[in-house]
C-alpha cells in the first residue's frame, strides 16, 4: 500500500498558495485492507474513505471507463493493479495531476508544473471529454487563476457542446460551479470561458444578451466579496421573470434569487435617490424590507453600487439612519393592529419629509 497526496493540494503549494483541504490516493489496497487500518468508507460510486484520525479523504487509486451519458455515465477499477500513473491520467487538467510522496517528491507524469509555469489550463488526456462538468470546472479556474486555456483543450470543449454533453448537465453542478465561480477574482472569466466554447449560451442564455452585467460583475468584484451581491449584479439587466426563470433551472438558493430581483426591480430608484419624493424614498425602503433587515439592505445597496456610476449608497443610508432612529414605543401604547401600522408608517413618512427639509 503507498499512499500520496493529489490533485489541488499539490497544485496550490507549487503556487505558494494555502492549501484548504487535502485529498489522497491510496495504490495497492483493497477495500477490506482500508477497513482494517481502521478507514471508514463513505463511496457508493467507487471507495472513498476517511482517515480515523483526520477525516481527510482517501481514495483507492482508480479508472474510468465511459458507458452512458453525462457526468454519471462511468464504470470504476479501483483494484490494487491500478497505478499512480493511471489515476493521474483520468483527471481533468495537467495542474490537477500531480501527486506527492510522504518525503515530499513530486511525481508529475503529464507536465503539470510546467503549465503552471506557463500558465496554462491544458487537459490531461482525451478521457477529458468524457466528462461535460470539467468544461464548468475550466471555467471555474479561469476565473481563479486567469490562466489561458491551451487551444487544444478549448477546441475539445467545443466538440463536447457539439455532441450534446453539456445538455447531460445537472442542475445541482452547473449551480456549484457557478457559485464557486463568483467568489474568484475574476468571475467574468467563468462566463467568458463558457462563450469562447459556445456552452454558454445553452447555459445561460439569459446572460448573453446583458454585456452591461459582466461589467457590473467585474465592478462588484471591488466591491464586495460575497457572491450573492456578484450574483446580483450580473443579473441586474434581466426582468423579474427572467431571473425567476434562470434561478428556477438550477434551483438557485432564495437569498441569492431575492437580492437578485430587488435589484432588477429597484435599480432605478437606486440611481435617482437624490430626487425620488417622500413617499419613493419611504416605499423603497418598505420593498427592500430594510427596516427588518439591514444587512440585506447594506448588500442590496452594495449591489447596486457596482451598477452605478454615480452610487448614491451614503445618501440612502443616511435617509435609513434617519428613519431608523424613531420612536414608536408611544404609538404601541395607544395603538395596535392595522391602525398601528398605518401610525408607524406616517410617522416614519413625517421623518423622511423632515429630514429632506434639511439638506
Amino acid at each position: 500500500m503507498k499512499i500520496y497526496l493529489v490533485g489541488g493540494a499539490v497544485r496550490d503549494q507549487l503556487l505558494g498558495l494555502p492549501v484548504k483541504e487535502k485529498d489522497w490516493v491510496v495504490v495497492g489496497a483493497t477495500v477490506d485492507d482500508m477497513l482494517r487500518a481502521g478507514y471508514r468508507q463513505v463511496g457508493k460510486d467507487f471507495p472513498v474513505f476517511l482517515h480515523p484520525k483526520t477525516n481527510e479523504e482517501y481514495a483507492l487509486a482508480r479508472t474510468e471507463r465511459k458507458v452512458g451519458r453525462g457526468y454519471t455515465g462511468f464504470s470504476f477499477d479501483a483494484s490494487p493493479t491500478v497505478s499512480l500513473e493511471e489515476d493521474l491520467k483520468r483527471r481533468d487538467l495537467t495542474i490537477n495531476a500531480m501527486a506527492q510522496t510522504p518525503t515530499g517528491e513530486i511525481i508529475d507524469p503529464y507536465h503539470g508544473q510546467a503549465d503552471l509555469e506557463k500558465k496554462i489550463l491544458r487537459h490531461v488526456s482525451l478521457a477529458f471529454a468524457e466528462d461535460p462538468v470539467r468544461i464548468l470546472r475550466v471555467a471555474r479556474f479561469n476565473a481563479r487563476f486567469g490562466f489561458d486555456v491551451a487551444p487544444d483543450t478549448l477546441l475539445l470543449m467545443r466538440k463536447m457542446v457539439e455532441q450534446g454533453e453539456v445538455d447531460a448537465l445537472v442542475a445541482e453542478r452547473v449551480w456549484k460551479e457557478f457559485e464557486r465561480a463568483l467568489i474568484e477574482q475574476h468571475p467574468e472569466n467563468f462566463f467568458a470561458v463558457l462563450a469562447a466554447c459556445n456552452a454558454l449560451a445553452i447555459l445561460f442564455p439569459q446572460i448573453i444578451s446583458s454585456g452591461t452585467g459582466l461589467i457590473a460583475l467585474n465592478q462588484s468584484v471591488k466591491i464586495s466579496s460575497s457572491p450573492q451581491i456578484r450574483f446580483a449584479a450580473l443579473l441586474h439587466t434581466l426582468s423579474e421573470s427572467e431571473i425567476k426563470t434562470l434561478c428556477d433551472r438550477y434551483r438557485v438558493p432564495t437569498d441569492y434569487r431575492e437580492m437578485a430581483i430587488l435589484v432588477s426591480k429597484f435599480l432605478p430608484y437606486y440611481q435617482d435617490a437624490k430626487n425620488l419624493n417622500t413617499s419613493d424614498l419611504l416605499n423603497l425602503l418598505l420593498a427592500t424590507d430594510a427596516l427588518r433587515r439591514p444587512g440585506r439592505f447594506n448588500d442590496f445597496l452594495l449591489s447596486c453600487a457596482a451598477c452605478s456610476s454615480n452610487p448614491t449608497t451614503d445618501w440612502l443610508l443616511a435617509c435609513f439612519e434617519a428613519v431608523k432612529s424613531i420612536e414608536i414605543k408611544e404609538l404601541t401604547e395607544h395603538y395596535t393592529g392595522l391602525e398601528l401600522a398605518q401610525k408607524i408608517k406616517e410617522k416614519r413618512y413625517l421623518t423622511i419629509e423632515s429630514w429632506l427639509k434639511k439638506l
